[in-house]
């Protein structure tokens, strides 16, 4: 299942990132916080970085073990290498004065994080199309493809973002999950928790936030299942980790279908304290792997090694935001390729 659209990629180049410390950074030293929370680039590199002063505190230069206070303004400047990205066109589903909706393709951030910056819908979207101010209401993982709904003025923001926090805007998603789902519908309440920042990774856990998702089988192929998801709330990760909960995880998630790291039961019905210590432990040494193999050579401006073009089977997981809908409107796009060539005519 491999398709020639083509990479977006971006020429290296030198910036400065500028924010105001996390909450959960207050109290750790800087070294600490960027070794922990990013995972681009090694401990060693950030400890060059801060003794240089290319990462700085309140615009002062300091030292690796300084501590983060509380409204800190963190800065770092650095030579930046943003990963390659599909190249497939961005569909405009619905424009107005006030309102953009598209079909983000998967692989694409929403908005700057990470590595990405320019490489991310909201600065594609003002470069290609010309818009100046997007105020994105819904946001979907990178990997994740489907309806992003941004506004152009922060009122129509603000009173998008109610009827998402009052639960007043239904939202429906189609995913292909492993093995045959069961044909009634099912509704998952398990609360979820993010346990890893740097890893992206988000368990069912007593601790986590409330949510809820209910899922209906569509179709089963005799291998895979195709299912229609329909989350009330927006947590991250949310369908992701129901479905592997129940033991039916999305069929090529890279993170929650990965026997190798889950085992043979892939995290169906949560993990313990135990289990997950051995999962974190095993997303960083494949973190490790990947980030030593496919390498090129050595940027000459930083010590960043240039990697290969990711591979079409890398540049998405098979989750798609087919349907946002209130009361007064419905946005809707077509079902996802993938889903057509995994169960034909559906």
């Amino acid at each position: 299942m491999e398709h020639s659209i083509g990479l977006r990629k971006i020429k290296p180049y030198f910036f400065k990132h500028q924010t105001f410390a996390k909450g959960r950074w207050v109290g750790k030293s800087i070294l600490d916080a960027f070794s922990q929370e990013f995972r681009d680039r090694t401990p060693e590199y950030y400890r060059k970085a801060i003794e240089e002063g290319r990462i700085t505190i309140n615009q002062e230069k300091v030292q690796p073990s300084t501590r983060i206070g509380e409204n800190a303004f963190i800065s770092h400047y650095s030579h930046r290498h943003e990963p390659a990205i599909t190249a497939a066109p961005i569909k405009i589903i619905e424009q107005d004065e006030n309102i953009l909706v598209v079909d983000k393709p998967a692989s694409i951030p929403v908005h700057p994080t990470g590595r990405y910056s320019l490489n991310t819908l909201i600065n594609i979207l003002k470069k290609e199309k010309g818009f100046s101010n997007l105020y994105p209401v819904n946001r979907l993982d990178r990997l994740t493809s489907g309806i992003v709904i941004l506004a152009l003025t922060k009122g129509k923001a603000q009173e998008l973002e109610a009827l998402m926090h009052d639960r007043k805007m239904s939202k429906e998603y189609v995913c292909q999950v492993t093995g045959e789902f069961p044909k009634e519908e099912i509704t998952v309440t398990e609360r979820i928790e993010t346990v890893s920042h740097k890893l992206g990774l988000n368990i069912v856990s007593p601790k986590g936030k409330e949510c809820k998702t209910t899922f209906e089988r569509m179709h089963y192929n005799g291998k895979t299942s195709l299912v229609r998801c329909k989350p009330e709330t927006g947590r991250t990760h949310q369908i992701r980790v129901h479905l592997q909960y129940l033991g039916y995880p999305i069929a090529n998630d890279p993170v929650y279908a990965d026997e190798s790291i889950w085992g043979p039961e892939l995290g169906k019905g949560g993990v313990s304290k135990e289990q997950l210590e051995q999962v974190l432990a095993k997303l960083e040494e494949k973190g490790s792997e990947e980030d030593s193999s496919g390498k090129l050579q050595k940027c000459p401006d930083c010590d960043f090694f240039e990697s290969e073009d990711p591979k079409p089977e890398e540049l998405c997981i098979w989750l798609h935001a087919l349907k946002y809908q209130c009361q007064d409107w419905t946005y809707e796009t077509e079902m996802p390729a993938w889903a057509h060539e995994l169960n034909g005519d559906i």
